[in-house]
């Protein structure tokens, strides 16, 4: 049985992301979002994400190019003189994974997005990090811990068949990790070797190839390209285009897949 789940990541950063995420579900082929907590329109996701109960919305958990759900001056250690979280990011995780006072606020603050993220009374769908920093050994290993005490059901690990990565051998660490805690993880996601550009022609060639078992397709859609904190180079409205492309969808019938969120895919 093939198995699809299609997530927009970045929910709440930008009222056009919203919108987008709005119109694809409702329009189109998106069954799943990624909430971040802490980000300037994230009140504006949650209003719209109660109107949507077939919207399965996880936890997009930050810790780099933002502000952190704590007070800066609780996570010392994990931001810059401005407050942000640093942007170099392996300087970043050798400071997490080595320093301990470093480790602590961190786990302070994911249990803070956690902890903000159940305060919206929506159910955990899954889990995902900004660009992928979940797969930081130490990151990973508290998002387990933590997520246990909130039910975390679903995690992505970022292996797509047929575009080998350098990151390929943390994501099938993570991926065994997690499913030794019981926690699904997809066994095949796609997105990273078009990131920014998911065209409809793009995701309808990943949709006539894929494989059988549960696969995630994770897109960035926004209704303007240049919202604040934009991707540099993205194509947002060209995925957002993608996602209600009456091909698109046609091709998921035509693959025999079962859409849904993690939850109920």
């Amino acid at each position: 049985m093939k198995r699809l789940v299609v997530t927009a990541d970045d929910f709440g950063n930008d009222v056009a992301v919203n919108e987008a995420v709005e119109i694809a579900h409702r329009s189109g082929i998106l069954t799943a979002a990624s909430l971040m907590v802490g980000a300037p329109a994230a009140a504006d996701a949650l209003r719209r994400a109660k109107a949507m109960p077939d919207l399965g919305v996880g936890l997009h958990l930050v810790l780099v190019d933002s502000t952190p759900v704590l007070p800066p001056e609780q996570v010392p250690g994990l931001v810059d003189r401005n407050g942000r979280f640093r942007d170099n990011m392996a300087l970043a995780g050798a400071a997490m994974f080595f320093l301990p006072a470093t480790r602590s606020q961190l786990a302070a603050e994911i249990e803070a997005q956690f902890a903000a993220f159940a305060a919206t009374g929506l159910p955990l769908d899954h889990v995902n990090a900004h660009k992928h920093f979940h797969l930081h050994p130490t990151i990973a290993g508290l998002i387990a811990r933590v997520g246990a005490r909130y039910g975390l059901k679903a995690v992505r690990a970022p292996i797509e068949p047929g575009a080998p990565s350098l990151t390929d051998p943390w994501a099938k660490l993570v991926r065994r990790r997690f499913r030794g805690h019981g926690i699904a993880v997809p066994d095949a996601v796609f997105g990273l070797r078009w990131s920014g550009a998911m065209t409809a022609d793009r995701v309808r060639e990943i949709i006539q190839h894929l494989p059988d078992g549960l696969s995630e397709i994770y897109f960035h859609p926004a209704t303007r390209d240049d919202y604040p904190g934009h991707g540099l180079d993205y194509r947002h409205r060209d995925e957002l285009a993608a996602l209600i492309d009456p091909e698109v969808r046609a091709a998921v019938v035509a693959a025999g897949a079962r859409l849904g969120s993690f939850a109920s895919a």
